[in-house]
């Protein structure tokens, strides 16, 4: 039975499309290769992939539709690969659910490790669901861990995507406690944030949505000026 994770890297630059191929096989990845978003959508109902790369720069189809129709398909983690400086695709791409970018040129190596640590966090959720783990009740809300599901107050399912379903329980776990984006940057994608780096406002932003949290005047996930973010509510076990 094959193991390795699969790897669907979707990029119209051919050499860097080829070359990440190659290498991630040699880390012991399992990959498939696709040039745009038309040939992903081919290659799509194929396999059961474990992870996209997605350059979010394509012709014809953006990488950002392509997000945007792969959301609708699967919560499959997404990293995404951004020219640099285009923070405000980055920005569109992590509203959209992406777990994580990378900003080209990049080091394979360090896209490796974000890769690793996105699929980390996919599998951890997973075995969770074998592991007995207590319902988490706020504001009228339930998160299920063991079938990460979250149930609005009337008992709807709302979907959380892998980046959504994290943030979420690292405040859960520390109601009450103001969280700094360096924290929260740290706790989720493990790294620190770049001087204008908006991931963690955006996934925030993101997950206000979900929650039905007035942006302008959240009662749930409140900003702290200066500081950061907390959970505003509390929280029960059972």
């Amino acid at each position: 039975m094959e193991t390795k994770p699969h790897i669907l890297v979707i990029d119209d630059d051919r050499d860097i499309r080829e070359l990440l191929g190659k290498f991630l096989e040699k880390q012991g990845l399992r990959v498939t290769l696709a040039r745009d978003a038309r040939d992903a959508r081919k290659l799509w109902p194929l396999a059961r992939y474990n992870l996209v790369v997605l350059d979010l720069m394509m012709p014809g189809e953006s990488g950002l539709d392509l997000a945007r129709w792969l959301r609708q398909q699967s919560s499959i983690p997404i990293v995404m690969l951004t020219a640099m400086g285009e923070e405000t695709d980055r920005i569109v791409g992590l509203e959209l659910g992406a777990d994580d970018y990378m900003a080209k040129p990049f080091n394979p190596r360090e896209l490796l490790a974000r890769i690793r640590a996105v699929l980390r966090r996919a599998q951890g959720a997973e075995a969770q669901e074998a592991v007995p783990d207590q319902i988490l009740r706020f504001a009228g809300w339930v998160l299920e861990p063991t079938r990460r599901r979250l149930l609005n107050p009337d008992g709807a399912e709302v979907p959380l995507t892998g980046g959504e379903y994290e943030l979420l329980t690292t405040l859960l776990d520390r109601p009450n406690r103001v969280m700094t984006r360096d924290m929260l940057m740290d706790i989720i994608h493990n790294r620190q944030p770049g001087p204008f780096d908006r991931a963690i406002d955006v996934a925030i932003s993101r997950l206000r949505r979900k929650l039905e949290d007035d942006g302008r005047n959240p009662s749930v996930i409140k900003t702290v000026r200066g500081g950061g973010y907390v959970l505003s509510a509390t929280v029960e076990r059972g």
